[in-house]
């Protein structure tokens, strides 16, 4: 979650992108993923074990990215699509002197599901009780402004807020030095507390500010590629729509197709965060994947008013139209 994209980050992408060679098949579609495999894409690979990408024509491939470089190889061309996250997709599609060219085509998890943990003993349970506290953070100034937001709101101090860099691999990692609280996505670092014994308060954004209802993470593509294909992103979406309702009906053999194709995940883990993602695909959404247009843009012109955006955006940076309509 970074506001500006490095020439560093550029870099590996380039290294990375010479790896993966060259697409020659039209019919061929690459996915770079934004982390390694996880319930988030167990849809994905579902949809691959399942054979209804091939059905719909297509042969799809699975890339591990580099950090921070999803999008960068997205928007270079090099990948047709990618996992990625509203609240990272709008400094790069705002961006004035060098936009990328990516646009979200679905959202994976309809409602955002990240909060704030902390280990039970620690007494943070509104976010008021932050103050005096250590936070790990990415040092963004998205991280910043929403921390910020749900303190103040609460009637607390910010500025006795210690904002502390977050270099530790995991969030219980982090928990076990010299943090207080972190920023975690549920289904998988709270599950895995839940697993483990381990008591926390869990402070839900989504409840803490409708505000921080974002769609994270969301399926992007190349927009220039979208509009020149139009139909395989069309059977690409299809394809991926079976998947993530197989995974919803039946999360118990979606995540065994996922640990087939990454063993080494935790196999409790997976399969207690599928159950817990089975109804937070779609939850209350129309269909699968569908992304409402007020709340896409109310987070963004939040982000462009707290100076987070370099232009207003609005209700831009997305699209439904190739997503099935239902019965399809």
């Amino acid at each position: 979650m970074k506001n500006k994209l490095c020439r560093y980050a550029v870099c590996v992408a380039v290294l990375v992108l010479a790896a993966c060679g060259k697409k020659t098949d039209a019919n061929h579609v690459r996915v770079v993923l934004d982390w390694t495999p996880n319930t988030n894409h167990t849809g994905l690979y579902v949809a691959l074990e399942k054979g209804w990408f091939a059905e719909e024509g297509l042969s799809v491939e699975m890339i591990q990215p580099p950090e921070d470089g999803a999008l960068l190889l997205l928007g270079s061309g090099r990948a047709e699509f990618a996992i990625d996250f509203q609240e990272t997709m709008g400094p790069a599609i705002a961006n004035e002197r060098e936009a990328l060219p990516v646009t979200a085509v679905a959202a994976i998890i309809s409602h955002n599901t990240s909060g704030i943990m902390s280990l039970a003993n620690s007494g943070i349970r509104t976010p008021k009780d932050l103050e005096g506290r250590r936070f790990a953070s990415w040092e963004t100034p998205l991280v910043t402004e929403i921390i910020r937001n749900i303190v103040e709101n609460d009637g607390g101090d910010f500025s006795a807020v210690s904002m502390i860099p977050n270099f530790a691999t995991d969030a219980f990692s982090a928990l076990q030095t010299d943090i207080d609280a972190i920023w975690i996505y549920y289904a998988w670092d709270g599950i895995a507390a839940e697993l483990n014994g381990v008591g926390i308060n869990y402070l839900d954004f989504r409840e803490l500010n409708p505000l921080f209802d974002f769609y994270t993470p969301v399926i992007a593509a190349n927009t220039s590629w979208l509009t020149a294909n139009s139909e395989t992103a069309k059977k690409f979406l299809r394809a991926a729509d079976r998947g993530y309702n197989f995974a919803a009906e039946h999360p118990a053999e979606a995540a065994e197709i996922l640990l087939k194709h990454a063993p080494e995940l935790d196999r409790d883990l997976v399969m207690r965060s599928q159950e817990y993602l089975r109804d937070r695909y779609r939850d209350d959404a129309p269909r699968w994947g569908e992304i409402d247009p007020m709340r896409w843009g109310r987070f963004y012109r939040w982000m462009f008013e707290r100076g987070l955006l370099e232009r207003d955006i609005g209700e831009t940076g997305f699209t439904n139209e190739y997503l099935p309509r239902n019965g399809e």
